[in-house]
């Protein structure tokens, strides 16, 4: 079960039971604390949630040395800061633009120039030889196959070892202020961005609809984000850095 727990007005989370049971009884959050999980009617006093974690035992006398520790900086504004569909569109047209230069570079190295005045000498031996010009487009295309599979692969790797790294997100996104997340806003393991781009195919299979529904989903997430739990949202990923603690520091302050 994942729970969110209220303090001074935002929501931070969600933590799993198992923690805020431990923090419950180690006093690093407050009986009095408010949480919250799906299916709840209302927000509700952590002592109220979790009774087994406080039965018999008398609230501590507040001290400054007891104070519940600060929550990390997973809070509801954070989560719900969605990137907009242009926002994104713009991320997406400068990564484009970056990923052009290679692309271009590979396809000449792999005979690009000298399949195309091929295929051109064909068009014009022949204008209106339907059979000569599939002839010809088909020698091109099998002439560059094996480049357009290096772009893609490039293309694949880019995307996703730069969404699974500290930037949390390509170069464009970087530039627009945006980053990929998983649904708690942490960053995402290489497996899963390895799976995000394939995933684009499905939103461009079905007429590009996957990538508009960017636009008018609820968290404003394409098919893709669905298929592989993510979210992309404002900001950059070194500017919701979470609180870091050392073992046996006194300041009584935790991460999840």
């Amino acid at each position: 079960m994942e729970v969110w727990i209220g303090r001074d007005g935002e929501r931070h989370g969600p933590y799993t039971d198992g923690d805020i049971r431990q923090w419950l009884r180690s006093g690093q959050v407050s009986r009095d604390d408010l949480g919250w999980y799906e299916g709840l009617a209302d927000w509700q006093p952590l002592s109220v949630l979790f009774p087994e974690e406080v039965r018999g035992t008398p609230p501590p006398a507040f001290t400054a040395s007891s104070a519940p520790g600060a929550l990390p900086q997973t809070t509801a504004a954070t989560l719900e800061d969605y990137a907009g569909f242009w926002k994104r569109v713009a991320a997406y047209i400068l990564d484009a633009i970056i990923l052009y230069i290679p692309s271009l570079l590979i396809q000449k190295i792999m005979g690009g120039d000298a399949a195309e005045a091929a295929m051109k000498q064909a068009q014009l031996s022949a204008p209106d030889d339907p059979h000569l010009m599939l002839t010809a487009f088909s020698q091109y295309y099998d002439t560059m196959l094996p480049a357009v599979l290096i772009i893609t692969v490039m293309t694949w790797l880019y995307f996703a070892f730069c969404e699974s790294s500290a930037w949390q997100a390509t170069i464009g996104k970087l530039a627009l202020g945006i980053r990929v997340t998983d649904m708690h806003g942490a960053r995402i393991s290489l497996p899963r961005a390895l799976g995000r781009y394939p995933a684009k195919y499905l939103s461009a299979f079905i007429l590009l609809i996957g990538f508009l529904m960017v636009a008018w989903t609820q968290r404003k997430q394409g098919l893709h984000d669905m298929v592989v739990s993510t979210l992309v949202l404002n900001g950059r990923a070194s500017e919701f850095k979470p609180t870091q603690t050392t073992p046996g520091s006194s300041n009584n302050s935790f991460t999840a």
